[in-house]
């Protein structure tokens, strides 16, 4: 479930093609002023998703089982490339 957007677009009328990142939001609390989230064990640590819409990118966020912050990119930013299995050793 969303609990907070935080949009870091520099090009903020493009909606077809954005990355995103999900955290749990408990990691905010740390963030001066904010609003301060319970502890959740369960809780999502970090996640992201590349090259999706932001209706896509709202709809992943919504669908988890715990409250996050959902960060909007610009597409090609803001993302780690995740390395294939053949690259980890």
């Amino acid at each position: 479930m969303i609990w907070n957007i935080i949009d870091r677009r520099n090009r903020r009328y493009r909606w077809k093609r954005i990355n995103a990142i999900i955290e749990a939001i408990e990691n905010d609390n740390a963030c001066e002023d904010a609003d301060q989230a319970p502890h959740d064990p369960d809780a999502i640590t970090y996640d992201q998703r590349e090259s999706i819409s932001v209706a896509e990118a709202v709809s992943w966020a919504a669908e988890q089982t715990c409250a996050v912050t959902l960060y909007i990119y610009d597409e090609g930013d803001g993302t780690t490339v995740r390395p294939d299995a053949s690259q980890i050793h």
